[in-house]
Order: C-alpha cells, then sequence, then structure tokens
C-alpha cells in the first residue's frame, strides 16, 4: 500500500469516529450573566450551576474538566491531559500546560522492533501512556484564579458518577464500537463494555463507582489524592500488569505549568493562543501573516480563491510545524522569527493565485541560526464577570490506549503517539514529525489543541477551541475568520463548512457537503487534490457582542450543549 493511501486510510479509520448529529440548536440566543459551551449536557449544566453558585470562570471549568471524565469518556479525562488559556476581565491572560509527559524510562527507539518502526505500539496498549497531567492541572488553576475550595466544584463529577448518567446514543455507539478492544484489557472491560454479549443501548444507565471513589480521593487529598496513594499505587500496578513504564517517581514529579500565551493579531483582533507545545499558537500565527494582504473578504466565504490562499498558507504552516516545533523546555524554537511579517513573506513568495504548490516541492523555511487527536474534546466559558476560560483536553485517540486503571475506573491516555515515534515517520493522523518533537524522557509531545481566547479593544470577544487532532488547528482558524472577516454569529460561524490542508498527505479535505461541486472543480483546475472527510473538527465557541450579549456556537458535527443564563 503506497504511503499516501495507507495515510488517507488512517484519516478515515482512526481519526473520525461517527456521531449523530445531535447538538444542541441555539439559532441567536443571547445570554447576560455566564455561558458553558461543551460537547455534554451534563457538563454544561454543571459549568452552569457552578457560575450561578457565585463561582468563576475556573471554577465552572474544573467542575465541567471532572464532569467530562465521568460522562465522556472517550475524551474527557483524569487519566490524560489539556491545554487551559485564561483571560481575566482585568486583562491579565495566562495559559496552563498540563500535557502529559514521556515517563523517565521512555527512549527515543522505544517502539523499534528488528529496525522496524511498530506504529500500533505508540497507538493501543500500556506503552502508548504518558504520565497525566489533568488533575495536577485543575488544582493549579483553581488554586491560581478559583474562588471556590476543590470538594464543592468536583463534588457534580462524583455524584453524577456514583448514581449514573443515562447514555445518549452516541455514547453507547461509541462504548460499543470500541467493545472488541476494551476485551482486550480485564479493567476496561468491566468498565466499559456490558459485562455478556450484549450492547449498550440509549437510556442506559451508566454507573463507575470506583471512578467516583477515585474523584472522591482527589477532593480530599488533592494533588496527592491521585498522584500518591491508592491511585498510585493502581496506576503502578497497571503498568507492572502490563509493563508499562510509569513510575512512582514519574508520579511524584509530574507537574503542569503556566506559560505565556502568543499573541497574534489580525484585523484589530488580538489572539490570546496556548503556546508550545501546543503547535496551534504558531500556525495560526503564521497562517494569518501570510494571508494578511489577500482580498479574502472581497473573493467570498469558501470560493475557490478563498479556499485556495487559505490552504496554499496551511501547507506552509504545517511544514514548518513538522520541523521546528516540539515541547519549549527541550528545544529553542525561533517563536519571533516564525510569526515575524518578514519570515512568512518569505513563505509565500513562491505562492501563485492560479495553482497549488507541491508538497513534494515544499519544506520547511530557512530560520539564520537554527540548526512535530481526533477524540479531543474544547469547552469554553465565560462568566457575569468577563472571565473567559478555553480548556481542550483529550486522552489522544478515542478511548485513549484502551487501558484502564484497576480499581480506579478511568482509561489512560495514548499520547505517546503524538511524538516522533520516529523521526520522518506519520503517527496515527498523518502527522510528520522531526527531532525537535523526538522522545525523550520528562518531555511533552507536541499537541495541535489550540485553545484561544479573543480580545477587541481589550475586551472578550470571542472564545475559541475545537477537537479533532490536526484538524483543530484549522478549525479554530476558520471560526475566528467567519465572524472576522464575515461578520457571522456563532452559531452560523461554528456550523459553516470548513477544509483541511497539513502538508502532507499533499490533499485538500472539506468536510464532506462542505464545497460545492463548481468550487472543487475550480480547485482541481488549480492542481488541488480533493478528498472529501467526513469532518473536519468540531468546535464550542462562544462571541460577545458590543452591548456584552453573549451567543453560543454548538457543533452540530457531534454531540454539545450550552448553558447559560
Amino acid at each position: 500500500m503506497t504511503y499516501n493511501v495507507r495515510l488517507l486510510l488512517l484519516l478515515l479509520t482512526v481519526v473520525f469516529t461517527s456521531h449523530s448529529l445531535s447538538a444542541q440548536v441555539l439559532n441567536s440566543k443571547t445570554y447576560e450573566n455566564g455561558l458553558v459551551v461543551t460537547a455534554d449536557k451534563y457538563a454544561s449544566e454543571i459549568g452552569k450551576e457552578i457560575l450561578m453558585k457565585g463561582g468563576n470562570a475556573v471554577d465552572a471549568a474544573v467542575a465541567v474538566q471532572f464532569a467530562l471524565a465521568v460522562t465522556l469518556p472517550r475524551a474527557g479525562n483524569i487519566g490524560g491531559g489539556g491545554f487551559m488559556v485564561v483571560h481575566l476581565a482585568n486583562g491579565e491572560t495566562a495559559a496552563l500546560d498540563f500535557r502529559e509527559k514521556a515517563p523517565q524510562k521512555a527512549a527515543r527507539d522505544m517502539y523499534i522492533r528488528n529496525g522496524q518502526f511498530k506504529s500500533d505500539l505508540s497507538w493501543e496498549g500500556i506503552l502508548a501512556v504518558g504520565v497525566p497531567g489533568t488533575v495536577d492541572g485543575m488544582i493549579k488553576a483553581l488554586e491560581r484564579y478559583g474562588r471556590m475550595p476543590l470538594d464543592v466544584v468536583i463534588q457534580p463529577a462524583i455524584k453524577l458518577a456514583r448514581e449514573g448518567y443515562s447514555l445518549s446514543y452516541s455514547q453507547a455507539e461509541d462504548l460499543n464500537n470500541h467493545k472488541d478492544t476494551f476485551l482486550k484489557y480485564q479493567a476496561s472491560s468491566n468498565y466499559f463494555t456490558t459485562g455478556d454479549t450484549t450492547f449498550f443501548k440509549e437510556g442506559d444507565v451508566f454507573v463507575q463507582t470506583d471512578l467516583a471513589e477515585t474523584l472522591e480521593r482527589v477532593s480530599r487529598f488533592g494533588r496527592e489524592g491521585f498522584y500518591s496513594g491508592p491511585v498510585a499505587d493502581a496506576i503502578v500496578n497497571e503498568m507492572e500488569r502490563y509493563r508499562g513504564l510509569i513510575t512512582y517517581r514519574d508520579l511524584r514529579n509530574y507537574e503542569s505549568k503556566w506559560r505565556e500565551p502568543i499573541v497574534a493579531e489580525y484585523l484589530g483582533y488580538k489572539l490570546h493562543i496556548m503556546p508550545p507545545p501546543s503547535s496551534g499558537s504558531v500556525a495560526i500565527a503564521q497562517i494569518l501573516e501570510m494571508i494578511d494582504d489577500y482580498p479574502l473578504a472581497e473573493m467570498g466565504h469558501n470560493s475557490a480563491d478563498y479556499v485556495h490562499v487559505l490552504a496554499e498558507a496551511m501547507r506552509r504552516a504545517f511544514a514548518d510545524r513538522s520541523y521546528y516545533l516540539g515541547d519549549p523546555d527541550f528545544v529553542d524554537i525561533p517563536i519571533e522569527e516564525m510569526t515575524g511579517e518578514s519570515y512568512n513573506d518569505r513563505r509565500v513568495n513562491s505562492f501563485s493565485m492560479d495553482s497549488a504548490t507541491a508538497s513534494s516541492t515544499l519544506s520547511h523555511g530557512q530560520i539564520q541560526g537554527y540548526s512535530e487527536s481526533m477524540e479531543t474534546t474544547h469547552f469554553s466559558i465565560i462568566d457575569k464577570d468577563g472571565n473567559a476560560v478555553a480548556v481542550t483536553t483529550t486522552l489522544n485517540g478515542s478511548f485513549g490506549s484502551h487501558v484502564s486503571v484497576t480499581n480506579a475506573g478511568f482509561l489512560l491516555n495514548n499520547e505517546m503517539d503524538d511524538f516522533s515515534a520516529q523521526p520522518g515517520e506519520p503517527n496515527a493522523y498523518g502527522l510528520i514529525g522531526a527531532e525537535a518533537n523526538a522522545i525523550e524522557p520528562g518531555k511533552r509531545m507536541l499537541s495541535s489543541m489550540t485553545p484561544t481566547i479573543v480580545t477587541k479593544d481589550g475586551k472578550v470577544d470571542m472564545v475559541l477551541g475545537a477537537a479533532g487532532g490536526p484538524r483543530i488547528i484549522t478549525a479554530t482558524l476558520q471560526s475566528f475568520l467567519n465572524r472576522a472577516i464575515f461578520g457571522m454569529r456563532a452559531q452560523q460561524a461554528t456550523s459553516a463548512a470548513r477544509f483541511h490542508h497539513q502538508w502532507l498527505p499533499d490533499v485538500l479535505m472539506p468536510g464532506q457537503f462542505g464545497l460545492s461541486p463548481d468550487t472543487k472543480r475550480l480547485l482541481e483546475a488549480k492542481g488541488h487534490k480533493i478528498f472529501e472527510i467526513p469532518n473536519v473538527g468540531r468546535t464550542h465557541n462562544i462571541f460577545v457582542d458590543q452591548n456584552g450579549n453573549l451567543s453560543a456556537g454548538v457543533d452540530p458535527r457531534g454531540d454539545g450543549w450550552a448553558s447559560g443564563y
């Protein structure tokens, strides 16, 4: 099978999980005091409840994160990690990196067997697991910016896990579709299958007693309730059971980290974006610089010329991503140069409005002196005081490694696949990485998660983010452009058709039914290879109008819910 065919099959069979179009229909409803937009109704309602009790956006975000660990086990988690961007009403902005880390026993060639790269080892099973960061991150966020104590914001999640909740159709189907893989691992078989030959169905009450006990321990003991004591024992025992790498020392030494957001400017807007190891910030900043001189509004939304310009900029940004980006604590990233005007002007020197650039002829750009999951979930929150939070979190693949922690009730991630497990080889999303993102002990793997808060005239204007592997970057970008250039309302901007290009494979990927036949013919005439995919990310956004009213964009491509007041 050829390289490109294999990647395209991966894009269809691994990256995209089918979800019913069951998102809440919002139209143009607005809210004045607070709004929570997530992938799950229970989580959104819990976030709203925290806001109505006097909590701020960070309190609600922590409550939502723990709730999603119960109600969205394919992506919500305490066994994974993610990123948070916070913008306070006083103008303070911060970014929290609670991305997983490679265990200390991890090695550059850990997925090489008899000289061959074994990609399945980084995708499923115990060797795919990075040290989880979610619990540490939520506690750090609450300690720095929250108003409520941990035991209050985590209590709704504990109740959901202990008493159970009704499965939606798509949740039941998700569990059923992964049953065969869960059956390979005893704890996952116990927690996430029916235990017999039957299948889950819509309306079944899903109870998670062991997870409730784990959350209760976190509620009582904070960080130590997860990274030491019985929960740490359970994690290490699971590692020993399947010959994994994470040790007590890895758990004790894990720390999430506050970082400075990257700020990109475009048409009077400022985008405050999660910095590396998120790759989305650099990529979006580069794309905005590359498209700055083009009359996109005149071209028209999703016209052939508009798609062509953006796709060519995406192609170049992803080529740079593959070479330069990694964990900034381990590699020097020339961010200032990469996001600057002169560098990006040089990157589009070879661009033509008449023809597509073959990716085979395009590499990373040259910088003087310089010798990187579909199943993520994003949520956006604004409180009555104007504080805003954007969080994207994941296990990486749907249900992560599929390995659950016996007696603790939660799934472990498969984030090690986000490293350049073998530089030059594609990961499960078709992304190719280089030395900057090679495996090293204690290193954080590169991510496409791109939580973003947009301000205008010093006030929050948009809270953006998406799920969908590398399509997160392009979905978040297009949500922003839909408002900034075309003046779309939140739901319109979120529902609008999207497209994606990531350099390799060299294909332009619109969502199904996203581009008209005429537009596709015009793009093909320019030399674009078009390959339709089911979805280009799933976004959950908040827009703020000039009167301060809040409106939600809930993606109709999957489950989602907005709760406000």
